[in-house]
């Protein structure tokens, strides 16, 4: 059962997806110039590249902001639909995406837990989505740690690397809109608690 007012958070998605298709945006911008500068490094280019750097800093830290609340309210609309189900705690939700070397794991059982909790109609095909999403982001984190460390400035590399990024924007896009329409489809159908009677 749920009350009459909770709703699927559909602003949060699209605000969420907004910030993260700039932040992609951005992240190509700034993939070029830093080609760029590797391969004729001047005073300009470096401007260049700093500058474009810090705009996508400042996207992703909006995209990563609104993601979480995002989460953080699907999470809560999870509990209400599924009080029994084994949803994170409110700061496990958040707090697993910073504590190192776990953050690789816990968020995707985190999307994944919320998922499954906020939809009877959760399918072997929305944990693919999510594991796809997730293989691209952790693949992307690694290849571009290593790359910055054995090959920075490799062309190569960072073809690779902004390929893995995208992907894992597109997708984590479609993650967003399918956890959002599954609530939004299991809140419609929920009945609303009845008024006790006077």
């Amino acid at each position: 059962m749920t009350s009459a007012t909770r709703t699927a958070p559909h602003r949060l998605a699209r605000a969420a997806q907004t910030a993260i298709a700039a932040a992609t945006v951005a992240d190509v911008f700034r993939a070029v110039a830093l080609r760029d500068h590797y391969l004729h490094p001047t005073d300009a280019s470096l401007r260049r590249s700093g500058l474009v750097s810090t705009v996508f800093v400042y996207l992703m830290t909006l995209t990563t902001v609104l993601f979480l609340v995002w989460l953080a309210r699907s999470r809560r609309n999870a509990l209400e639909l599924s009080p029994e189900a084994a949803v994170p705690s409110p700061g496990w939700t958040i707090g697993a995406w910073f504590i190192p070397v776990v953050n690789l794991v816990a968020p995707r059982r985190c999307v994944l837990d919320i998922g499954r909790a906020g939809s009877p109609s959760w399918e072997k095909r929305d944990t693919t989505l999510v594991n796809l999403w997730w293989a691209a982001w952790i693949g992307h984190a690694l290849l571009l740690t290593a790359a910055n460390l054995a090959a920075p400035g490799s062309p190569a590399l960072l073809v690779v690397t902004e390929a893995l990024f995208l992907a894992a924007a597109v997708l984590v896009g479609l993650v967003i809109e399918r956890v959002t329409a599954r609530q939004a489809a299991a809140l419609r159908v929920t009945v609303p608690v009845a008024a006790p009677q006077p």
